[in-house]
């Protein structure tokens, strides 16, 4: 037997402030995408904005649904719609934030398990990283340079056995 230890390496930015032109953007729409939640059960309304290969920006939020769990997180709202609406195009880069009417997102928000695997698959798909932008509704932004930085030790397609 052998202990092993995973580490992930990340950016910390004291602020939206500190990032460049085209990540502040991202994050402005993520935070413009929160607005559009549909979010009446946990008050909790968290926006993605998705920025493709080709400069596109594409935009979810959470949905909620008296059915549990029937709604969908906004992380793959947006993968999903640009996925589907742009096929063939790389995911370079997912900028998450969230707001609540009931307490202030102080802390950045990182996607769910569930989100994580989903995007996951893109990344494997395309062979491309995918950068991810994490921000609560103010302070601190964190930057992840892949999903594997989120979900190591991930469960992929290669690992189904197809039988003929």
């Amino acid at each position: 037997m052998k202990k092993l230890t995973l580490t992930i390496d990340y950016l910390e930015y004291d602020s939206i402030d500190e990032l460049n032109a085209e990540d502040k953007s991202l994050m402005q729409q993520a935070h413009e995408a929160a607005t559009t939640a549909y979010a009446p059960y946990s008050n909790f309304s968290v926006g993605a904005a998705v920025l493709l290969e080709n400069g596109v920006v594409v935009k979810g939020s959470n949905q909620e649904n008296a059915a549990y769990p029937t709604g969908l997180c906004a992380e793959r709202v947006a993968v999903f719609a640009a996925s589907s609406h742009y096929p063939g195009v790389p995911i370079k880069t997912i900028a998450i934030t969230a707001k609540s009417s009931h307490i202030k997102v102080e802390n950045p928000v990182a996607p769910c398990g569930s989100c994580r695997q989903a995007i996951s698959e893109y990344e494997v798909l395309y062979n491309k990283p995918i950068r991810f932008l994490l921000m609560g509704e103010t302070g601190k932004v964190l930057e992840l340079k892949n999903v594997e930085s989120l979900l190591p030790l991930r469960f992929e397609g290669k690992n189904i056995i197809h039988s003929h």
